[in-house]
């Protein structure tokens, strides 16, 4: 019996408001028959689903996460620009809930702290406060209502019910001031309570959803690499401009210069340089001549050629990039928050207490048992609301947050800044990570018996005809170095593999490698030859400018080392964290780079697909990995790591997908950013700590624990109090942060 074919796919998935809504998104689809596995990836809105068709359909799947509130998109002709129109959607909703909300909450506050003794002030405060509540904050007792049937609670249930509860109090007091009174109770209300807490969790939402929708740039960007249209050359030597979906495998396709190649193929016919950075991640462009493999996405410079395709559609590198980019961002679980685990332990404990504590008082047998007992029910939940608990973890994140921008370090979300004082791993990348990202001339040494100022000259002016992607840096030099380029020179000659010639002053000249100076029997001196091997020895490239008979200077070429490099790599060593560098460059140059940094291990000649797997193999081994890196090929590597660092000089896609950027690409900023993350975690745990002890100290109080003892109550506007003050404390010890060193 053949086996069942599985299917994976990815859907756009819409009307999740929290890591909580992933989880029992995910949980539940796992649960149908015929699902294999689901991971849903709330930071990018989708599912990726693998399931078996003969037991589930996608129509099937849709109908199922729809029962429980959400939905998924599985129109795949489209499906991108509906989730898009569904996010822009909810982000507007969310926008306008906002604003209503904060214009209306500001007098209220205004009305609440300064004008309490006008007539009719609590009449104006629920009116005011009402379309707050009912209206504009409606979003979070549906959450709650959805958390609910499912027997779990999360922030939405604290907020629903801190804010009902003081609301509808409020309301009471204001409509019915008599039975209070009577009762002996200051008829205090709790008006601007219930609508600020709204518009501030509005307002982290809208912040929220604005962030996440930047997260899907990067794949767009990647899939912006392939061109829409390529020339097709047909048999008859006629050219056609077709889609790129039209090609098939071993169609004839033309690449001009300057274009990107459409698809991975093998080169038939032409010569020229195309920039592979977006795979290898090396700064220096690639030779391409007949029989080479040229790559989708990769970007040709100066010459045209013909290539026979390969590999199409969902089969070429580029293809494979994007694919792993999803998989590896979609394969992470969505993490249940602190708060929200707390609160679903908290939620039901508090109004198990604050029910408990109306009964006792009910059945107490004391004078208006009935108005103590909605006293302290009302008076528990309103201690218990969850202002600190909700401020806890944001207050520090935004801090935190803060002082990084403050130190060059761009954090995109609390799950990269909570998780990175765990690291214990870093993975760099070479190339304008560690080096500056670009090659540049280090070194020029003249032959002792030339006249120098003339020879650069000639050296200059041949290397602005030279279409090779080591000229530009010497140009760069000689041109800094007060050289000019008046001489004329003809002739121009590029020899593949070797070099390149030409006349000036009617004199033949080279620039190229050691073999084309032996071919043309030009003879090189010892002193010459003497840098040139130590040059080499350092891996730097290296290639001579000669006449027809000697050996006029040896040109030394390297990306060079950031000086803030050597210093990063040992506060990471100090801090206990091994640091390995993954490179597309060749063995020789990882080794003097590894050796001069005292990096603990690399591997070369590395392509995108490796460095994933490495970054997988050290996650295997228990490790919690950050992965440094400022390239497209970078990007599945970045997306898998457990915190991802890009550097603010490097490519978009990398800053897309990675969740920290290093503004300056300095180096140094890796070992700060974990130091950040670290005192920002310990902050988060003292406010947590400040949060609950006002809860365990003021639940039973407000319970009337006091009361048999002392013949103490707790007055709901203490109550107020008190939770605006564990609320102050949280927000202050937040703001000890700014004041840290890193």
């Amino acid at each position: 019996m053949p086996p069942a074919i599985q299917i994976l796919k990815t859907y756009p998935v819409t009307g999740m408001s929290c890591a909580s809504c992933a989880a029992r998104t995910e949980a539940f689809v796992k649960s149908l028959p015929g699902i294999k596995s689901a991971s849903v990836n709330f930071a990018d809105t989708s599912i990726l689903v693998e399931f078996l068709p003969e037991e589930i359909s996608p129509p099937e799947i849709k109908k199922a996460v729809q029962s429980i509130g959400y939905d998924i998109i599985i129109e795949e002709e489209n499906s991108q620009e509906l989730k898009e129109e569904a996010q822009q959607s909810y982000f507007k909703k969310i926008r306008i809930n906002t604003i209503g909300a904060a214009v209306l909450s500001l007098p209220l506050v205004i009305v609440a702290m300064v004008f309490m003794d006008i007539p009719y002030a609590n009449y104006i405060m629920m009116a005011l406060a009402t379309p707050v509540v009912i209206w504009f904050g409606r979003q979070f007792p549906a959450g709650a209502w959805k958390q609910l049937k499912h027997g779990s609670a999360n922030m939405d249930s604290l907020v629903t019910l801190s804010t009902a509860i003081s609301y509808l109090y409020s309301s009471a007091v204001t409509l019915f001031p008599d039975l209070f009174h009577n009762a002996g109770i200051h008829s205090h209300v709790y008006f601007e309570a219930s609508a600020v807490i709204i518009t501030f969790i509005l307002l982290g939402k809208l912040l929220e959803e604005k962030a996440k929708s930047n997260t899907s740039s990067s794949l767009k960007n990647l899939i912006g690499l392939q061109p829409k249209t390529v020339i097709l050359v047909m048999k008859n030597g006629d050219q056609k401009e077709i889609p790129v979906s039209n090609v098939i495998t071993g169609d004839i396709l033309l690449v001009k210069p300057g274009n990107k190649i459409p698809v991975d193929g093998i080169i038939t016919a032409g010569s020229s340089f195309v920039d592979e950075s977006m795979i290898s991640g090396e700064p220096m462009a690639v030779e391409k001549t007949i029989q080479s493999n040229v790559f989708a996405g990769t970007i040709n410079q100066k010459g045209s050629f013909h290539f026979q395709a390969d590999k199409v559609g969902g089969d070429t590198v580029l293809a494979q990039i994007i694919k792993m980019v999803k998989e590896a961002q979609g394969s992470k679980a969505p993490i249940q928050h602190l708060v929200d685990k707390i609160a679903g332990i908290f939620v039901p404990v508090v109004i198990s207490i604050a029910l408990l504590s109306g009964v006792i008082w009910f059945i107490s047998g004391v004078d208006n048992a009935l108005t103590h007992s909605l006293l302290a029910i009302v008076t528990v939940l309103i201690i218990a609301c969850p202002c600190a608990l909700g401020l806890a973890t944001p207050t520090a994140i935004m801090v935190g947050i803060g002082k990084g921008a403050d130190n060059g370090i761009l954090i995109k979300d609390a799950e990269s800044l909570e998780l990175a004082h765990r690291v214990n791993a870093v993975v760099l990348d070479k190339t304008g990570t560690i080096t500056v990202g670009k090659p540049t001339v280090e070194y020029i040494e003249w032959k002792t018996d030339i006249e120098v100022v003339k020879q650069s000259n000639i050296l200059l002016a041949i290397q602005k005809n030279s279409e090779h992607p080591l000229a530009g840096p010497v140009v760069q030099f000689l041109e800094n170095s007060g050289s000019g380029s008046d001489i004329v020179v003809s002739n121009v000659e590029s020899i593949t593999g070797r070099g390149i010639k030409a006349i000036a002053g009617q004199e033949l000249y080279f620039v190229g490698n050691r073999k084309l100076m032996e071919e043309n029997k030009i003879s090189i001196s010892r002193e010459i030859l003497a840098f040139a091997e130590r040059w080499q020895n350092e891996a730097k490239t290296v290639f001579f400018f000669a006449n027809s008979h000697n050996v006029l200077s040896v040109i030394a070429v390297s990306d060079r080392i950031k000086e803030s490099s050597v210093e990063a790599i040992k506060q990471l060593h100090l801090m206990g964290i091994e640091v390995h560098m993954l490179t597309g460059d060749n063995e020789q140059t990882a080794r003097a780079i590894a050796s001069e940094t005292g990096i603990d291990s690399f591997r070369s000649e590395v392509l995108p697909q490796a460095k994933y797997d490495f970054i997988r193999e050290l996650q295997k081994q228990g490790k919690i990995v950050a992965m440094v890196g400022d390239g497209i090929n970078d990007s599945q590597a970045l997306a898998q790591a457990d915190v991802s660092i890009a550097m603010g000089k490097g490519s978009d896609i990398a800053i897309d997908v990675a969740k920290m950027t290093i503004i300056s690409s300095d180096l140094i900023r890796i070992p700060q950013a974990i130091k950040l993350s670290k005192y920002t975690v310990a902050t988060i745990k003292q406010n947590l700590f400040w949060a609950f002890i006002y809860n365990v100290i003021g639940i039973p109080v407000a319970a009337g624990i006091l009361y048999p003892i002392f013949g103490f109550l707790l007055n709901p506007m203490i109550a107020g109090a008190a939770m605006a003050l564990s609320s102050v404390s949280v927000v202050t010890n937040s703001l000890r942060l700014k004041f840290k060193i890193l």
